[in-house]
């Protein structure tokens, strides 16, 4: 009988099997509890989580925040988290992965890119096992929740325990204080209903311009890895100083277009980030007493890492990560503080409302551009 080669499973530039298992051994355990403290500390923070949605909608005067409880509520653990996320990672590249079976069958024919994707899918779930313990939460918009609406908002309980006992907070506080900034994600993306497929757009075109490269792609990250691993035996035998910025993850970014790409992307996320953390940090002190303390703790608490973690952070992006918290914070107040929440929310309205890179660190530029009033 002639082979049906429809049939016939395909190379994976990802390995997303290896990957899950990868991040479910290698992901550290959480702090030690016993099993009627860890169901106290659950429902508790599905308390809070809902009771967010209506400080949200206080905050933000976004009409689409009222009563928003329209996604999946998951409290995880981190080896779940890994595992969620890796499967977010396959829906976003599948699309991508689609088009380069139709237009370049001969790459996903290399025996070569079957062991890379094995590679890959290894290094992807070192690289979430070593996240699933630093993530407090998670509003995931591009993987349906169960019931088909909204995405998945995640609280990754082991570490927001682990965070709220290493900054001796109030747990109650804490817990409410990120329930508040992943709430806050959750409204985003209902006030902007194009905002999920215009950031899936923006990521498939990225995916693609690493696909269409696919044949070095796994060689690149590889290279990336071995400078993150060369960095840690620098580390470990005392060696100073900072690793370049071009040797992270991201520096398997080559074309320029890719480039154009991620600043878009980077924008974006500052401006999602931003916005949630002054929601957050803007609710009432009557809801949230020890909110400043909160705030200055956690500020804080970065500045305590050890040289080996730092060098990690930087090499994974996640100090860029921080950096969009902090420009687009700076971003959010200052419009907020020339025109209003209001003003402010005219963002949400289109794509094209949307800032770049050069007006995230350049708020006035963005509201001249919107032709926004200012007070006073």
């Amino acid at each position: 009988m002639p082979r049906n080669e429809s049939a016939t499973p395909r190379p994976q530039l990802v390995n997303w099997d290896i990957a899950a298992s990868t991040a479910a051994s290698l992901t550290p355990a959480g702090p030690t509890m016993k099993p009627a403290e860890i169901a106290r500390a659950v429902q508790n923070m599905r308390e809070l989580a809902d009771a967010s949605v209506g400080h949200v909608h206080a905050i933000s005067r976004l009409d689409a925040a009222r009563d928003l409880r329209d996604s999946e509520l998951l409290i995880v653990d981190r080896a779940s988290w890994a595992k969620a996320n890796a499967q977010s990672f396959r829906t976003l590249m599948d699309p991508a992965l689609d088009q380069l079976a139709a237009t370049r069958p001969d790459l996903l024919k290399s025996a070569s890119l079957a062991l890379g994707g094995s590679v890959t899918g290894a290094q992807l779930g070192a690289i979430l096992a070593f996240l699933s313990s630093k993530v407090l939460g998670q509003y995931d918009p591009f993987v349906p929740s169960r019931n088909g609406q909204g995405g998945r908002l995640m609280l990754v309980a082991p570490n927001i325990i682990s965070v709220e006992r290493e900054l001796n907070v109030d747990p109650s506080d804490f817990r409410l204080w990120v329930c508040l900034h992943e709430q806050t994600h959750r409204v985003q993306f209902a006030a902007a209903p194009w905002l999920k497929d215009h950031m899936t757009g923006h990521i498939g075109e990225l995916t693609s311009g690493l696909m269409d490269k696919a044949d070095s792609l796994s060689e690149r990250l590889g290279a990336a890895v071995k400078n993150l691993a060369g960095a840690r035996s620098r580390i470990a035998g005392g060696a100073a100083g900072v690793p370049p910025q071009d040797v992270g993850v991201l520096s398997i970014l080559q074309d320029p277009d890719d480039k154009a790409r991620l600043s878009h992307l980077t924008a974006v996320m500052s401006l999602l980030e931003g916005h949630a953390n002054v929601v957050m940090d803007g609710v009432d002190g009557r809801i949230v007493p020890s909110v400043k303390t909160i705030r200055r703790r956690f500020n804080a608490r970065g500045k305590s890492r050890g040289p080996l973690e730092k060098v990690i952070r930087q090499l994974m992006g996640l100090d860029a990560k921080m950096r969009q918290y902090s420009d687009g914070s700076k971003f959010v107040r200052r419009v907020v503080g020339q025109t209003g929440m209001d003003g402010f929310n005219a963002v949400w309205e289109s794509a094209d409302h949307l800032p770049t890179e050069r007006e995230i660190h350049a708020p006035d530029e963005w509201i001249d551009r919107m032709s926004l009033r200012r007070h006073g």
